[in-house]
């Protein structure tokens, strides 16, 4: 017997159709890349969507057809984005943090048909413009007063192209199996991939997102993604905050820690995502100005480990509760976040925060387990390190064009290529990526662990931690370290720091203190490029 529903596809347009009908009246605020502050509601953007659908119709795009962005996190974005996905056409989203190189790279390789840009990235487009044959024309994200002199060539005004057509299209009906989105790997290991998420995978994922133990969005909540949609569909943000009614803030380009500020205060945002660096530069800004935080409740922490003395200080100086998320561009990217359970919210605040620290637990829709390496399935005891797997209607099952060969294992589950532990209670913990763990004297070092303790000392503006070759202990870790600006800290004091705080075994064997640490696009810290810079180091401990 089959069931009597309602064929009904998982588009992500209705996501947008609903806030139109529901929440027409609700804000979406953007600063703008020309300076001011932009403000219109959810049926303007849904009107000027298909607006953009019609114009790209009109410009030869059809079902299937690509059509990249370069930009960053505001209302024409959003437009773009519904409106490229809403013609059935596949909207890739480009990382301008990625090398030149990879740009044209993944270009070329997702025959990119015409590309979406804000006025900040034109010298990206000019330098990629001659080896991207695909792309047909160039859209400047502004008005004609704004148009730059550029060498790019069939150069489109995007307000233009708005204000020749009306809001009178039909959104195409495509499969809800059928290409949404596009996004790429950073690429840390030869060239980035694809990863080609679905309608059905993006509003799944999104109501997962929206569920009340990871972000739980509400109408009367105002969302602010600092993540930008090249991070991976800015984490769900831009479909889940619609998809709830709640206002959306957009940043643009200004993420230093006081214009992050600024617009949090004015448009009383209660709910926001970042990387750490951008609560690292908001936490110094707050000390350094003596200003307050008077409407945010919650700031969800992921891309990196979540370092202790940001949720301390949101929480115990500020009262902003800290979600620590994880995922990869191939979850869609969220799969889980450090929500405590009943026993954990009884515990006491120590415990607490050693749990919350974790990168916690999934939510419906993604199944992990962490196996050995003969792909034994491990005890879920919160000691015992394992291989990270997931699956999921929202992971992926294969990298766009074959890339990368067969990547789900017999039982469909996805390698992260993180080594993590699982607790009784279901929260998981990655000790490092499987590349990077430290092997020493047969045991494995969490690198992630002593970076996060390392980085609470006052002085500390990051922390990293890499394996270096021992003959005694096979590798042994070497602590680099950048320094505060205007702040002093010896090796001695940095060590003693971390005496208690982590497994005397753990304790580098030395620090050094450097003025930059390299970051991949995504910024993760690139520690192959510090293996290689600290490959003929000596530990002092090496006789």
């Amino acid at each position: 017997m089959q069931g009597l529903m309602q064929d009904w596809p998982l588009l992500v347009t209705t996501v947008l159709d609903h806030a139109r009908t529901n929440h027409p009246e609700q804000e979406v605020v953007s600063r703008t890349i020309e300076g001011p502050v932009h403000r219109y509601t959810y049926a303007d953007l849904h009107g000027r969507a298909k607006r953009c659908a019609k114009a790209l119709q009109k410009l030869g795009v059809r079902e299937g057809d690509v059509i990249a962005t370069l930009a960053w996190n505001t209302y024409r974005h959003m437009e773009v984005w519904y409106g490229v996905m809403g013609l059935g056409a596949v909207c890739h989203t480009i990382n301008p943090r990625l090398f030149t190189d990879q740009i044209v790279y993944i270009a070329n390789h997702a025959e990119d048909r015409y590309l979406f840009l804000d006025l900040s990235f034109v010298p990206i487009a000019e330098a990629i413009a001659e080896r991207c044959p695909t792309i047909k024309g160039y859209v400047l994200m502004t008005d004609r007063a704004h148009m730059p002199q550029t060498k790019l060539k069939n150069v489109l005004c995007y307000e233009e192209l708005l204000a020749a057509e009306d809001e009178h299209f039909e959104w195409v009906k495509v499969d809800e199996n059928a290409a949404a989105g596009l996004c790429y790997t950073s690429g840390t290991t030869g060239n980035p991939k694809g990863v080609v998420y679905s309608h059905r995978s993006n509003v799944l994922h999104a109501m997962g997102v929206n569920t009340a133990d990871i972000m739980g969005l509400r109408a009367k909540d105002s969302v602010m993604p600092i993540v930008p949609m090249f991070h991976a569909n800015a984490w769900a943000l831009v479909f889940s905050a619609p998809m709830a009614g709640a206002k959306l803030v957009m940043p643009g380009g200004k993420l230093d820690g006081e214009s992050v500020h600024q617009l949090l205060e004015d448009e009383a945002v209660t709910c926001t995502a970042a990387v750490p660096t951008v609560w690292l530069g908001l936490l110094h800004y707050l000390e350094t100005s003596g200003k307050r935080l008077s409407t945010l409740q919650r700031v969800v922490v992921g891309g990196a480990a979540c370092p202790r003395v940001v949720m301390e200080k949101f929480e115990d100086n500020y009262g902003v509760l800290v979600l620590h998320g994880w995922g990869m561009t191939e979850m869609s990217p969220m799969g889980t976040a450090s929500r405590l359970k009943p026993r954990g919210e009884k515990a006491p605040r120590a415990e607490q925060l050693q749990q919350k620290l974790k990168q916690g637990r999934t939510f419906y829709t993604v199944e992990m387990k962490i196996v050995d390496d003969a792909g034994k399935e491990l005890p879920r005891d919160g000691k015992t390190f394992g291989n990270l797997l997931v699956r999921g209607p929202a992971v992926s099952k294969a990298y766009y064009k074959g890339e990368g060969g067969q990547i789900l294992d017999r039982d469909g589950y996805f390698n992260t290529g993180d080594v993590a532990t699982i607790d009784p209670d279901g929260f998981m913990q990655i000790t490092d990526r499987a590349k990077d763990v430290i092997k020493s004297g047969g045991e494995w070092i969490s690198s992630i662990e002593v970076e996060n303790v390392a980085v609470g000392h006052p002085s500390v503006a990051e922390a990293a931690v890499i394996g270096l070759p021992h003959p005694k202990w096979d590798e042994r870790p070497l602590l680099v370290v950048i320094k505060k600006p205007g702040c002093e800290v010896t090796k001695a004091e940095l060590l003693a720091f971390l005496e208690g705080k982590i497994a005397k075994w753990w304790m580098p064997d030395d620090v050094v203190f450097v003025t930059e640490i390299p970051h991949t696009a995504t910024g993760k810290i690139q520690k192959r490029d510090l293996r290689d810079r600290f490959k003929d180091h000596k530990l002092p401990t090496v006789s």
